[in-house]
């Protein structure tokens, strides 16, 4: 018979995963928002290049933030407060006429995504503990399917009724879901805010370079969240709804592998799992960057989902599991990394792709995961992960 505790337990470990949903679902449904963006304001690629960066500099600005938020009041109460809020960034940039108000609104729009990131994550972390089970696989999972609904309906929902008018459906079920699972979620036992009132990097070298597994493994869903849908209709010659199913055959394919990631894991070890994860991911990126055809690339897309899919768990694990060294202080140092990469590269990306197009990217972003494959001994802090109870951090 279950107890009160465990059953709370269970239901937060729902309702968390209600909020990776969400979270996947927002940042989804603005990948097929991104051509009609660059119509509607006159802009060239690299002026809205420029614009997705206020969206990741606004989260990255959150992100440390959100960390004193969650170390004073709690995981629980920072996601109620930036997940509700973030429900509105989409329709909030839909509704902007210049390029001005665009970029501000994707600053905040940027900021509370980032802030609900962390702050979700942070509360997956406790669902573990609580739990004394893995969940963060399947976690980035449910993540994976919201960014796979909310671009593949995107491109078709905007086609047939408008942008405005897929903003403000996304903006409801979005709010419908979160206000649903919101007063499930668990909460630590008591805010530790004794460990956040001075900020100080890692010493442990291990730690940077965890960090840059966890970059260079999502600099390509970057890549492909912000750039796929432009890269199918400007040059591979798809139609609007086509080249939203770039970033949803991808996020797809992310889903399903992540929901038994935990168990491949288990199976085979992190750091096995993580190197052919990134020779997968490599040779779907490579394949996309040379299909002649639109739907060539959206499958080579999946199969790079395929790959990348439980990339990004094993270096969070790898860092929360870093000897030494507290595991808040090394996950978030490796979580701000890794986000640079899907929030702050791509407009980097939108530069390049410019002058060059963006097939070569592809290419090139098939490169790092080479890298990532021969820098995966350093996953070898999360191989027992799954074998004990997860470690306290320390003060």
């Amino acid at each position: 018979m279950m107890t009160d505790d465990a059953t709370r337990a269970l239901r937060g470990r729902r309702a968390v995963a209600a909020m990776f949903l969400v979270n996947g679902f927002l940042i989804g449904s603005w990948a097929p928002q991104i051509p009609v963006t660059l119509a509607r304001l006159e802009i060239t690629e690299f002026t809205l290049g420029l614009l997705i960066l206020t969206f990741g500099i606004g989260a990255l600005v959150a992100m440390p933030t959100c960390g004193y938020l969650i170390g004073r009041f709690g995981s629980r109460w920072t996601v109620r407060i930036f997940g509700v809020i973030s429900c509105f960034g989409l329709l909030a940039v839909a509704l902007s006429p210049g390029i001005v108000t665009a970029g501000i609104t994707l600053f905040l729009f940027g900021g509370f995504i980032g802030g609900m990131d962390v702050a979700m994550n942070a509360n997956a972390v406790e669902v573990e503990k609580q739990l004394r089970r893995a969940i963060m696989s399947s976690s980035h999972g449910f993540w994976s399917v919201g960014g796979f609904i909310g671009g593949g309906a995107g491109g078709a929902l905007i086609e047939a009724q408008g942008y405005l008018f897929h903003a403000g459906v996304v903006t409801a079920a979005a709010l419908l879901v979160t206000l649903a699972g919101l007063r499930f979620l668990v909460t630590e036992p008591r805010p530790e805010a004794h460990e956040v009132r001075r900020f100080a990097l890692p010493r442990n070298p291990a730690v940077y370079l965890v960090g840059l597994i966890a970059l260079f493994s999502m600099i390509p869903e970057g890549a492909v969240l912000d750039w796929a849908a432009l890269y199918l209709r400007q040059e591979r010659g798809a139609d609007l709804a086509t080249a939203g199913f770039g970033f949803a055959a991808f996020s797809g394919a992310m889903a399903l592998m992540r929901f038994v990631g935990d168990r491949v894991r288990n199976r085979f070890g992190a750091v096995t799992t993580l190197r052919v994860s990134s020779l997968i991911a490599a040779a779907g990126m490579f394949v996309a960057g040379f299909a002649p055809e639109p739907w060539l690339a959206i499958a080579a897309f999946a199969f790079a989902g395929l790959g990348i899919a439980n990339m990004v768990p094993i270096a969070f694990s790898a860092a929360g599991n870093q000897p030494g060294t507290s595991s808040g202080a090394s996950l978030s140092t490796v979580t701000l990394m890794g986000y640079s990469g899907i929030l702050v590269a791509p407009s980097a990306i939108g530069y390049v792709g410019e002058h060059v197009g963006f097939a070569p990217v592809y290419v090139a972003v098939s490169v790092l995961l080479i890298v990532v494959c021969l820098m995966a001994g350093l996953a070898r802090s999360a191989e027992f992960t799954h074998h004990r109870a997860p470690a306290q951090p320390s003060a």
